[in-house]
């Protein structure tokens, strides 16, 4: 492993006898540790099974962790997960109220999306909330730039849905548009892809590396949607010093955490216009004066993105409720005759 910019962060929480590693894979509850030395396929020690209160608790790619070598130094034992600098986390899927966490000690992530059918708006606000929330860095990255006709307007649609956020369009197979996208290669940091299902992040990840370590499929024809190709989580170390973690498509992201901050960030627009609302707890539905439906009505903000705000901020609220009074008890107080619609 290389020297990573936050390596004292790191090594501060640790004694001189603890051997210390990097989670650099993860499929099927085995592990791969790297650290100067070399990689070892892992596990978490019984002890440390013992100890854990959530499935978060668990080591996840990107995590640093304190190790015991054996069987000859080809396995480890791994004994506890050091406190992270940053988590990329989803609530997981179904009913359950748990976190899954998608990528650990991050410092930018891509959200990459295609030039295609695939492409959403609303989607891209809900990546652009969580990766705020997660303390790390977003930047998106449209691909399939060779399939579309209207890249620009694309832009437009992208700057309108992550204000201030940087924005790339390239051609991941010929290498349009990504010596501009060097930049935000940096050595030292840790960088996460995520995205829908086929949306190019295996051949992104293939054009750093230089040769054909991630497997790739092309679009289907019909809809020109890509197919579904990594399934486990990775990291991997580009040329120039650089972590990449690659992530498998996610068909649903899911808010996870309670801070309103990371909602009025990524909609930053909406926020700068309800400061000259006339009320100040416009809910900027009816109300007089209120200035973000002015905006809506002279063109100058799309209404299904206030829909989206509100909705994240509901989502959030149920969230919070959730982990302060449960499951069962939120839901009688969303729904019942004077709860949240």
């Amino acid at each position: 492993m290389k020297r990573t910019n936050d390596e004292l962060f790191f090594k501060a929480q640790v004694d001189h006898s603890e051997k210390v590693g990097r989670v650099t894979r993860l499929t099927h509850g085995l592990y791969t540790v790297a650290d100067e030395t070399g990689e070892r396929t892992g596990e978490v020690s019984g002890r440390f099974h013992h100890n854990v209160q959530v499935a978060s608790d668990y080591p996840a790619v990107g995590d640093w962790v304190t190790f015991e070598p054996y069987d000859q130094g080809e396995r480890a034992k791994i004994h506890r997960v050091l406190n992270r600098k940053t988590v990329l986390s989803r609530k997981q899927a179904g009913g359950k109220h748990e976190e899954q966490v998608i990528a650990a000690n991050v410092d930018t992530v891509f959200v990459v999306t295609s030039l295609t059918e695939e492409f959403n708006e609303r989607r891209l606000e809900r990546y652009v909330q969580q990766i705020y929330e997660s303390g790390a860095r977003p930047v998106v990255l449209c691909t399939k730039k060779d399939l579309c006709a209207t890249v620009q307007a694309y832009m437009v649609q992208v700057e309108r849905a992550a204000p201030g956020v940087s924005v790339y369009a390239v051609n991941s197979l010929t290498g349009e548009g990504m010596a501009e996208l060097q930049a935000e290669l940096r050595p030292g940091e840790t960088i996460s892809l995520v995205g829908s299902s086929g949306v190019g992040k295996s051949t992104l990840i293939n054009h750093w590396l230089g040769i054909e370590k991630q497997a790739t499929q092309t679009v289907r024809e019909e809809d020109q949607r890509g197919r579904h190709t990594t399934t486990h989580r990775e990291l991997f170390e580009l040329p120039n010093g650089t972590s990449i973690i690659d992530t498998p498509g996610m068909r649903e992201l899911q808010l996870w955490g309670g801070a309103e901050e990371g909602v009025d960030q990524t909609f930053a627009d909406i926020d700068l216009l309800r400061a000259d609302c006339k009320f100040r707890d416009c809910k900027h539905e009816q109300e007089p004066g209120c200035a973000v439906q002015k905006a809506i009505e002279d063109g100058k903000l799309d209404e299904d993105r206030l829909k989206n705000y509100n909705k994240l901020k509901r989502e959030l609220k149920r969230l919070e409720l959730k982990a302060r009074y449960g499951t069962h008890r939120t839901n009688r107080m969303l729904h019942g005759p004077n709860g949240m619609k």
